[in-house]
């Protein structure tokens, strides 16, 4: 018997050294895919970050610097650009379930002027639709060079379809909910974020405002030129675009929206427009479910920087890639690489 159980558990050690064990797998997916990227002589830098039944994986490749060789790591800092959305989204969530806001409330009622124009033959913008992009707001704010002149350009802003029938991309609606949020809890928005979700979930290194030492841990990034580009600047609430984070913070926002017992988040997920058989938009997260799969995902891109942020409940998984590039294509690039890494950590 003795024997036996040695050949058992020699035999045990042989299979553990040929099949990886979980964190291999994930550490293995990632690599393959950040090397296939970085074939793109475009991109110069990558960062992932997984979550896979709560266990963290975060690996960098590539470097920030032409011809430095300064790989990124855990401390960099990227500029999330309309990932950004997703916390005003998860603000507006918990505003409805605090009853500070509504979404069926015509959003006039929390403007101080009035804004006869913002409506369609009688018809008024909702909350709901600030919210899923369905509201027939401009891409861009008309005026966004600082809140006075934001308003002045909400004036003129002409609305030219029923509101909540079409979707139109708008980074104006986002500031305009960002407004309205600091109004009903009367704080500042960037407030607002660090109370309800940067503090609660330790995310101590995502932030709107750098200091002199954040700055120099900052991504400067390139277009497809190689020309260095300028860093964002905000000048309005930070609704739209503004937020800074690093991969290990990312995983701490992945935990928070794979947490099924937080209400706010649970409201955040809800299906408020549907668009296409299989796509809908809720609180500033676009929700694709199928057969195959359920996810939650958006894109986040700036003039030298993009990122892909998703989550895939079902699984308990999460994946961040971020890169210090942004051309054209680069979106639907990392959309891919997404794709192609889910597929291979959620292998069977």
């Amino acid at each position: 018997m003795k024997y036996v159980t040695l050949i058992i558990f020699f035999a045990l050690l042989g299979c553990k050294s040929v099949h990886p064990t979980h964190q291999q797998n994930v550490e293995n997916a990632i690599t393959k895919n950040a090397l296939k990227l970085l074939e793109d002589k475009r991109f110069h830098s990558v960062s992932i970050a997984v979550l896979k039944d709560g266990k963290s994986t975060t690996k960098h490749f590539g470097e920030l610097t032409i011809g430095k060789g300064n790989k990124p790591n855990d401390s960099t800092l990227y500029e999330l650009a309309s990932v950004t959305k997703t916390f005003t989204g998860y603000i507006a969530a918990k505003a409805v379930l605090d009853q500070k806001i509504h979404l069926e409330d015509d959003i006039r009622i929390y403007l101080d002027e009035r804004y006869p124009n913002l409506e369609y033959k009688g018809e008024p913008i909702k909350i709901k639709h600030l919210i899923t992009h369905t509201g027939g707001f401009p891409n861009f704010p008309i005026k966004s060079e600082n809140k006075k002149a934001f308003f002045e350009g909400l004036k003129i802003i002409k609305i030219g379809t029923k509101p909540g029938e079409v979707y139109s991309y708008s980074n104006t609606a986002p500031e305009l909910t960002a407004y309205i949020l600091e109004k009903v809890y009367q704080k500042p928005f960037e407030e607002l974020v660090i109370e309800f979700i940067l503090k609660p979930n330790n995310m101590n290194q995502t932030k709107f405002t750098l200091n002199k030492s954040d700055r120099t841990r900052l991504v400067k990034g390139y277009n497809d030129k190689n020309e260095i580009m300028p860093n964002f600047n905000r000048t309005l609430w930070g609704g739209i675009s503004g937020l800074h984070s690093t991969t290990t913070d990312l995983v701490k926002y992945m935990k928070l929206q794979l947490d099924p017992s937080n209400p706010i988040v649970k409201e955040s997920h809800k299906r408020l427009y549907k668009e296409g058989s299989d796509f809908w938009e809720g609180y500033h997260w676009y929700i694709i479910e199928n057969d195959n799969q359920l996810l939650y995902r958006h894109h986040g891109g700036i003039y030298g920087m993009q990122n892909w942020f998703v989550i895939y409940p079902k699984q308990s998984i999460g994946i961040s890639i971020l890169t210090n590039t942004s051309f054209n294509e680069t979106g639907e690039i990392l959309e891919k690489t997404v794709d192609n890494l889910y597929d291979d950590i959620n292998v069977k």
